[in-house]
């Protein structure tokens, strides 16, 4: 059995990084200017350059977005750009646009493409069409369900691949086709500047009543009625992979080093844990629980088992649940002084009741914080106040760079 693949978002190169170190096969970037993440969440060539050449020394395959819908100002760079990056061997694009896709076909006809799920991969004829242009796998839209997925794999050759979103935020917007965006903020989501109206708060008016604000829902607030929970499928790994489906995406590419490495040490805890034994397969919370301390809006399991309903919708908050603090990173460990640098990246101090958790199932553990030093300059402290402050400490337990130090939310 092709033992599914687990595709990490990798917003900058310590992200990239972080993904491959807790267990990601492959991970997709975009390139400034190109993806649907154009102000952030994208990197540089210098960059890429690093995190390609990192990834595929671990044995990570490397997908570059160039997922715009563009407009022909973005047409007119896009040609210089993949000149510009012409060295740098990444393992597939990733589009949407059909003139994206004719250009790149015209400078790198023996590239690796992928669809985006932009472009409204709803049917598998439409999938086919795009596999005789040359396209090797579709992203298959939100839209669709388990059952349509595998109808999916009956209908398409060999060789055309499925992928799919398992994790992370949903779009309102058909296949996060959005246009709201655009006409309230000026900021063009399919240009990869979306400015998340789906998140705001809405009231209702009658138009000859004007500055009359009824309630649409829920409480004298207003309601948040385009506000999805977000997608979690860590309790249906067997359905997913029995589909067919090639490659378990998560998304995420804005998200924390924090959240990156809780969400991909999760699913590829679960996922290894199939392929171990698929007869005997047996959901574990402890699963969810290590979903449940990033930051997140609810779960819900999307359209994979039919229309979301208004279960699947939070109408009283955008705000994220945060149970947990992302405290510190280990940056280095000496493993014959036990003693660890730690990078601070939330206030913590003696005393804290911590965990600390690496790659792996069984990289984890709690520690009560003890006797922690300036790593610049020995002196020893009771608290750690100051962003990245580098400190030097002994957890009494092997650690490793990477390892990561939260604590339950003080608020």
């Amino acid at each position: 059995m092709k033992k599914i693949e687990l595709l990490a978002p990798a917003g900058d190169l310590e992200k990239l990084k972080i993904a491959v170190a807790y267990g990601a096969d492959a991970v997709y970037f975009g390139g400034q200017g190109f993806s649907l993440r154009a102000a952030a969440g994208s990197m540089s060539v210098e960059d890429m350059r690093e995190g390609v050449a990192y990834a595929h020394e671990h044995g990570c395959r490397t997908y570059l977005a160039l997922n715009i819908f563009a407009h022909n100002e973005d047409i007119e760079k896009i040609p210089e750009f993949l000149d510009e990056i012409a060295d740098i061997p990444v393992d597939a694009f990733l589009v949407s646009d059909p003139g994206v896709f004719d250009i790149l076909m015209e400078k790198r006809p023996d590239a690796e493409v992928h669809l985006s799920t932009q472009a409204n991969n709803t049917n598998f004829r439409s999938a086919m069409f795009w596999h005789r242009m040359g396209v090797t796998r579709v992203v298959a839209a939100r839209e669709l369900s388990l059952e349509e997925l595998k109808q999916f794999r009956e209908k398409l050759p060999e060789d055309m691949e499925i992928e799919v979103f398992v994790h992370g935020a949903m779009c309102i917007s058909y296949s996060g086709r959005c246009l709201l965006s655009n006409f309230m903020a000026g900021r063009d989501a399919n240009r990869g500047q979306c400015a998340h109206p789906c998140r705001w708060n809405y009231h209702l008016m009658e138009e000859k009543r004007p500055g009359q604000y009824y309630d649409a829902e829920e409480d004298e607030r207003g309601t948040y009625v385009f506000n999805s929970k977000d997608l979690c499928m860590i309790e249906h790994i067997p359905e997913i992979i029995e589909a067919g489906v090639a490659s378990a995406k998560i998304e995420g590419r804005m998200k924390s080093v924090f959240y990156l490495a809780n969400v991909v040490r999760a699913y590829r805890t679960a996922i290894d844990t199939y392929y171990d034994d698929p007869d005997n397969f047996r959901y574990r919370k402890e699963w969810m629980e290590t979903l449940e301390k990033v930051s997140n809006r609810h779960f819900t399991t999307g359209f994979f088992f039919g229309k979301p309903d208004e279960n699947d919708q939070n109408y009283e908050s955008s705000a994220y649940i945060r149970n947990y603090d992302f405290i510190g990173i280990v940056r280095e460990y000496d493993e014959q002084t036990g003693e660890a640098i730690v990078e601070q990246r939330n206030n913590f101090r003696t005393g804290d009741e911590i965990e600390v958790f690496g790659p792996g199932s069984t990289g984890f553990f709690t520690y009560t914080v003890g006797d922690m030093f300036d790593a610049e300059t020995g002196e020893k402290l009771e608290v750690a106040p100051h962003a990245q402050q580098k400190l030097r400490m002994n957890f009494g337990k092997p650690v490793g760079k990477d390892f990561m130090l939260c604590r339950k939310s003080l608020r």
